[in-house]
């Protein structure tokens, strides 16, 4: 018996050190905070400030998904329309390319080029609900997204069950801070921003179709000061100071089998002449077709609105 003794005490004397230096189990990781929707008491409009740019988040340049973004010098002028979407729970609490950490329940959002951090005022096309950001992160790194909002912005607009937004997005400094813009709604506008893809279970909405689908030219629209809600959205493949130049992209699209084509003449306030797709019903036929014209060689297509 002594002997057996002196044989398994250094077995377990070895068994207990091997489980004193082994890794520790990792801990399940920590569910994501509820999501409650904010009420609206209390919620202030962001007040733009003058901040430093950011030690991190601000390299001259900066590559991802093998596409090279080169980061903007100043926020002065920057005006842009096109597709917003938002990011929430699954990224609350990491950190943000300014090194703060993501908050979704604060106003701010995510852009690709902007320095950073800078205020912008985001406006929804669909509703003609407008707030103010700031923007203190990078992203979306997905084709077509031109902004990425935290849940509560997102909410505020009203965008949260489409998940995706035709928005107005215009950078602001201290000078310019000032109430939101109010637009009036029509229901092709509100129609066409109304499908995309979302963050949140699929909900289906009820979608009332345009109108009319016939290519007809658009009215002049408002002076690229102010930002006025019109009937249809439109996609445009580009703008030429040559005629011929205009026609035969027109053309090219029609032979790809591209309907509504339509090209704009030039007018005291648009000398170019611009060629158009439409109207479109939706973010997802927004995404089809840019996808479809660059692959046609038209890469620079962008949201248009008559």
């Amino acid at each position: 018996m002594r002997n057996l003794h002196r044989r398994t005490l250094p077995a377990a004397i070895l068994l207990l050190a091997a489980c004193a230096h082994a890794p520790p189990r990792p801990a399940p990781s920590p569910p994501p905070p509820a999501v409650t929707p904010p009420t609206g008491e209390g919620q202030a409009e962001l007040v733009p400030r003058a901040e430093p740019r950011s030690a991190s988040g601000n390299p001259p340049f900066y590559q991802v998904g093998g596409h090279r973004y080169i980061v903007l010098a100043s926020a002065a002028g920057y005006r842009e329309r096109g597709v917003a979407s938002w990011y929430g729970a699954d990224f609350h609490g990491l950190r943000t390319a300014t090194g703060e950490r993501y908050d979704m329940f604060a106003m701010t959002a995510a852009h690709k080029t902007l320095p950073i951090p800078c205020y912008a005022r985001v406006t929804n096309l669909s509703n003609g609900r407008s707030i103010v950001v700031r923007i203190n992160d990078r992203g979306p790194f997905v084709a077509n997204r031109i902004i990425d909002l935290s849940y509560t912005a997102a909410s505020r607009l009203d965008m949260i069950r489409n998940g995706t937004a035709f928005v107005d997005v215009e950078t602001l400094t201290p000078a310019d801070a000032g109430p939101p813009t109010e637009l009036p709604v029509t229901t092709a506008a509100a129609s066409a921003a109304a499908a995309g893809v979302s963050n949140v279970p699929p909900v289906t909405a009820s979608l009332e179709p345009p109108a009319s689908s016939a290519a007809t030219a658009p009215s002049s629209g408002p002076s690229s000061g102010s930002v006025a809600m019109m009937s249809r959205f439109y996609i445009q493949v580009g703008a030429y100071a040559q005629v011929d130049n205009a026609r035969r992209a027109a053309q090219t699209l029609r032979d790809a089998g591209i309907a509504h084509v339509i090209t704009l003449g030039s007018a005291p306030d648009q000398p170019l002449q611009r060629v158009r797709i439409g109207p479109i019903a939706s973010v997802q036929e927004f995404d089809r077709l840019v996808a479809r014209l660059s692959a046609l060689g038209f890469p620079s297509a962008r949201l248009a609105q008559d």
